[in-house]
């Protein structure tokens, strides 16, 4: 199964797909006079409906005969998976609200990596035999830097939060709650670990897509199909739940709003969003043995490319030299950590 793994090439669709990631929401921003439900459903459509189709029909054999052939309880688990990692998301937005981006991504982000990244070899036993070999020992260092580079980066928005606040600044946070907040960043850190799960659920997809022909760098796009169902179902209801109370659905069609131009935009956006999963089932074919450390990776990459984005937009402009510092040490231990992981699956291979 692992024969033709190359890690560095993994790496490499991993940081694509974390770019991905981090520049979805920037088309976004463009959107005018849509609610949050509106904007978010019609680019989810695309995120969790058309584009894991098209691009699975399309990249993928038999794509209907593959899901039609797997275990009913496979589907399942894929789907119930992705349900959960839709709560996760949905909850994300109140973790910045009640503590910030910098201590809200610290505890929901970290979570999200430790969970995703050591259940799965933890519930298949796998555990021991990562410890025993070399490979496996620069694995979990990598993962260690990691999470060192994700506190550092946190430290860093404390810090801006700090220097804000002690300026008189608006831009701190109005609605701090640390003790609901922490609550909610668990909440979501947990959920949205389980998208990892519901990867790691579809093995038996990613093998009968293989026996139908299907190259390995495209094996895992049936297996999205399902959990990005899952993630729709979540989203789905809670936007309808939205749309009624808020009386938005006329927004849809309203005059006063730039239509064409809010469509494009959601699609644009949706479609990235999607981009960043589907370059991680690439770099996930690569990793070799130990795939479940694709998820480290896919995370450290979002939180560069989210910090760089963030940067170029202005947003620390007003932090001070040593806060900025900071945030580019916790931003080089992050590249640092995928390097360390690379080359523990490249050993492995």
């Amino acid at each position: 199964m692992f024969m033709g793994a190359n890690p560095l090439l993994g790496v490499l669709f991993h940081w694509t797909g974390g770019f991905a990631s981090a520049s979805f929401y920037v088309p976004y921003k463009g959107i005018r006079k849509w609610s949050w439900e509106i904007f978010w459903l019609v680019g989810g459509i695309f995120s969790w409906i058309l584009a894991p189709w098209i691009f699975a029909a399309f990249r993928t054999n038999a794509l209907l005969q593959v899901l039609g052939s797997t275990p009913a309880a496979t589907l399942w688990w894929c789907w119930f998976w992705g349900a959960l990692w839709g709560f996760g998301g949905l909850t994300f937005g109140l973790t910045m609200r009640y503590l910030g981006i910098s201590l809200g991504m610290a505890v929901a982000l970290g979570l999200t990596t430790i969970i995703g990244t050591m259940a799965p070899p933890i519930f298949h036993g796998e555990l021991g035999g990562l410890v025993a070999g070399n490979s496996g020992r620069a694995i979990l260092v990598g993962i260690a830097v990691t999470m060192a580079g994700i506190y550092l980066v946190a430290r860093g928005g404390q810090s801006k939060e700090r220097e804000l606040a002690a300026g008189g600044s608006s831009d701190t946070v109005p609605e701090f709650n640390f003790r609901k907040g922490v609550l909610v960043a668990i909440f979501s850190g947990v959920m949205s670990s389980c998208f990892a799960f519901g990867l790691d659920a579809g093995g038996p997809i990613r093998q009968l897509t293989l026996q139908a022909g299907t190259g390995p760098l495209a094996q895992g796009l049936p297996v999205l199909c399902v959990v990005l169902a899952g993630g729709a179902t979540t989203n789905l209801v809670w936007c309808a739940i939205l749309i009624v109370r808020n009386r938005s659905a006329r927004e849809f069609v309203g005059a006063d709003a730039p239509r064409l131009r809010n469509y494009l935009l959601a699609a644009a956006g949706g479609t990235l969003w999607y981009f960043q999963f589907f370059f991680y089932t690439m770099g996930e074919s690569q990793m070799g043995a130990y795939g479940f450390s694709s998820w480290t990776l896919h995370m450290a990459s979002i939180i560069i490319f989210s910090t760089l984005w963030g940067f170029s937009l202005g947003e620390w402009r007003s932090a001070s030299s040593r806060t900025r510092r900071l945030v580019w040490i916790g931003i080089g231990m992050l590249v640092l950590s995928t390097l360390i992981i690379g080359v523990g699956n490249y050993l492995a291979a």
